[in-house]
């Protein structure tokens, strides 16, 4: 349902803030902190699976069931009638009804994790810093779930997050918000209650607003219009809402990508592996999820026309694409070489805070994530593989890529600079080489020129009407011949002097 809100989204630009520090050293690699909140829609419970299937590259910290204007609770017994519209909503919602497609004991992230458990003995010959199950389970909260926008009271799940913003690890938290941001709010508010009035707040304020990276598709139930913003200003919000991973993706994609949205792609690559791939929701699954009684898309074609239900969005092949909608927001944190997380005007798999120029020569919003999503569907796939492969040889791993210089380097207008990669191929795989500038991340309107861009050694050449204070931003890529093939990445940046 969050196909409502995305229209009104798709021209907000974010403020360029960088992080430096936005990872934590856990085992020799670097992986940012991180609280999933989720409420239960079939888009939340796939973003869910390729999130767990990329768990080894984070450090989960709270997966939390959350509510939206969509789905909650209720209480059992009080009918629940007032909604107002939101901030920018030409709407009113109006429920007469005592919870909002919220199913009796629902536990989807658990069942979700309950399938992880099955798989995680094979995932661990791939990659050995996949999370145990056990602490997977035990990072799962309840928060605030009973109406929409509900903050009245401290939960397990609002408590968590509480206790993380407040710990002497300085590291970013990025709360995920897959629905509306109630359980973050919470948690923000009780620690205005407790320490407002003391002589501390200020630097209890400061460390909060260091500390909390907010990414979310879109305001679900406007928390953060009325609560969050309003009282802790500083907190870094980005918006990371996109066509691309959601209801709309076959209009977002370009029209090369679409196979991998088709039936045939996504059962032979997805819905077919194994039992996390067999939770993964396709059109005319024969699933349901629970309490929603609008949930029509594990009918067939043919059901759907015959109990007269009028889809709200086009009836799909067997086994196609339906929705990953909030899969945007942790894109950008995996390891992949784009460095998306330092900035939000960076980019990566999960697009970025500006627009970016289509092959059309058009102005795209969701051209930002759209050009690396079939990168990014051949990863998960490689990783779904993993999870059915109880030995290493038995699937595709990324290449790795290091490289002789600095990631960040000087220049003057006119100059020339080496740059030196080397690949390790886990796989013996070969592999091919592009360099690319990525100019819509730069602030540098002039080409470069790539001497040698499908070689690892290349000579880049800076324009001579550079200017003093431009950003160059150079992407090497690197994608192996693998069975799905896998793509690595090195940005660059150069800042003319």
């Amino acid at each position: 349902m969050k196909r409502l809100l995305l229209q009104s989204l798709l021209c907000i630009s974010l403020l360029p803030i960088t992080h430096a520090n936005s990872s934590q050293e856990y085992k020799g690699r670097v992986k940012p902190r991180v609280v999933v909140t989720a409420d239960p829609e079939l888009d939340d419970q796939n973003s869910l699976i390729r999130y767990l299937l990329y768990s080894c590259d984070f450090q989960t910290e709270g997966l939390i069931y959350a509510s939206s204007r969509w789905h909650w609770k209720g209480d059992g017994t009080t009918t629940h009638r007032e909604i107002p519209s939101g901030p920018n909503e030409s709407i009113h919602l109006d429920y007469d009804k005592i919870s909002e497609r919220w199913g009796e004991g629902e536990r989807f992230i658990h069942e979700m994790v309950e399938a992880y458990e099955k798989v995680y003995p094979n995932l661990v010959v791939h990659d050995s810093e996949y999370p145990t199950p056990a602490y997977l389970k035990s990072k799962i909260r309840f928060g605030n779930i009973t109406f929409v926008g509900d903050m009245d009271e401290d939960t397990p799940g609002s408590n968590l997050i509480k206790s993380l913003l407040l710990d002497d690890n300085q590291k970013p938290i990025y709360l995920l918000a897959w629905a509306g941001q109630s359980t973050i709010a919470r948690a923000l508010k009780s620690i205005e209650l407790e320490y407002k009035k003391s002589p501390n707040w200020d630097s209890i304020y400061e460390k909060v607003c260091k500390k909390a990276i907010i990414q979310s598709f879109s305001d679900q139930d406007w928390t953060y219009a009325t609560y969050i913003k309003p009282n802790w200003p500083d907190i870094e919000y980005r918006q990371m809402a996109t066509g691309t991973w959601g209801y709309d993706a076959w209009k977002s994609i370009q029209p090369e990508d679409l196979k991998y949205l088709s039936g045939e792609w996504t059962r032979d690559n997805i819905s077919s592996k194994g039992p996390l791939g067999k939770l993964y929701r396709v059109w005319a699954d024969g699933q349901k999820m629970k309490g929603d009684e609008s949930d029509f898309f594990g009918l067939s074609k043919t059901e759907i026309i015959n109990k007269g239900i009028k889809p709200w969005v086009p009836i799909r092949e067997a086994n196609a694409w339906i929705s990953e909608g909030d899969t945007s927001t942790f894109m950008n944190l995996i390891d992949n070489g784009l460095r998306g997380n330092e900035n939000a005007t960076w980019g990566g798999w999960g697009g970025r805070a500006g627009v970016d120029i289509a092959p059309n020569g058009e102005k795209n919003y969701n051209y930002a994530s759209a050009r690396f999503f079939a990168d990014a569907q051949n990863d998960f796939a490689a990783r779904l593989q993993w999870s059915m492969s109880s030995e290493y040889n038995q699937a595709n791993h990324a290449p790795e890529i290091t490289f002789d210089e600095q990631l960040q380097m000087t220049a003057p207008p006119g100059g020339t600079i080496i740059l030196s990669a080397h690949v390790i191929e886990p796989d013996a795989d070969s592999y091919t080489v592009t360099w690319w500038q990525y100019k819509e991340a730069g602030t540098c309107s002039a080409e470069v020129t790539i001497g040698s861009p499908k070689n690892l050694q290349t000579v880049i050449a800076i324009p001579k009407n550079a200017k003093n204070g431009d950003i160059i931003h150079l992407i090497l890529q690197v994608t192996d011949n693998g069975k799905p093939n896998m793509t690595r990445y090195k940005r660059i940046t150069i800042s003319i002097i």
